[in-house]
């Protein structure tokens, strides 16, 4: 069976609700972090399998399917889908998971996956 690995890993600074990063919408932040770890790499980001993004009540500019949102605005090709999962506090940790199986299944090689959230939208 396949392993899966965490290759890489970042993440934005954190702010307060209603601070710094209230103006800032969700998918920008995403797409950055997105941007900074497959930047870090030399490979053809037509070779991710897929985005998963776990976001806690999608809501407002959360709404939708933010993790496609944040990888066409993180400039990844069309070709690579994005799926948002909600699973509460641990919306984050099961995209990483998601992630792994897929892995270890066979089914993907190149996952990125992570979580978004943005409280200044309640």
């Amino acid at each position: 069976m396949p392993e899966a690995y965490i290759v890489d890993a970042a993440r934005t600074a954190v702010g307060r609700r209603g601070g710094g990063f209230a103006a800032s919408h969700p998918a920008d932040m995403a797409a950055h972090v997105i941007k900074t770890v497959t930047g870090r790499h030399d490979f053809d980001p037509a070779d991710i399998d897929d985005v998963i993004l776990g976001c806690l009540d999608n809501i407002g500019s959360q709404a939708g399917d933010i993790a496609r949102t944040s990888a066409l605005a993180a400039g990844l090709p069309e070709s690579v889908p994005g799926v948002t999962i909600d699973r509460q506090c641990g919306s984050a940790q099961q995209a990483v998971s998601f992630a792994a199986q897929a892995v270890m299944s066979g089914t993907s090689d190149i996952i990125v996956a992570g979580g978004v959230q943005k409280m200044s939208q309640y």
